[in-house]
């Protein structure tokens, strides 16, 4: 079974997510900042990430280049979530190596549309 880590400092993103990405058959694990997100990585690499763009302690993106740069941190497909549709923001966290983005907030069926991307793609 795949796994996922949910990035949100809103507990209510985090949970709602949750429940989507079960549905998906995904095992669902919740960091609320990217301090905790990478210790839980370090733990345990997830396959995929669902991550938020701002968040107190460590952003979205000093997440992103960190995970990137760390041993097997190359593997999970990055999902960056971005509260309004900032095109420099976006290019830099597709630079850093998000592999897609999407905006929030957002319903079941544009996170289910990105997770079955992934599970097509292998990731």
């Amino acid at each position: 079974m795949k796994s996922c880590l949910v990035v949100d400092d809103s507990s209510v993103v985090r949970k709602v997510a949750r429940r989507i990405i079960e549905d998906l058959d995904y095992i669902v694990d919740e960091a609320e900042d990217g301090q905790e997100a990478f210790d839980k990585c370090r733990q345990e690499m997830p396959d995929a990430i669902l991550l938020d763009w701002q968040m107190p302690v460590m952003t979205g993106l000093e997440f992103l280049k960190l995970l990137r740069g760390y041993v097997g941190g190359a593997a999970p497909r990055v999902v960056y979530m971005v509260t309004e549709y900032d095109v420099g923001q976006i290019a830099l966290a597709l630079k850093a190596g998000a592999n897609d983005f999407m905006m929030k907030p957002f319903d079941r069926d544009v996170l289910e549309a990105k997770f079955n991307e992934a599970a097509m793609a292998g990731a």
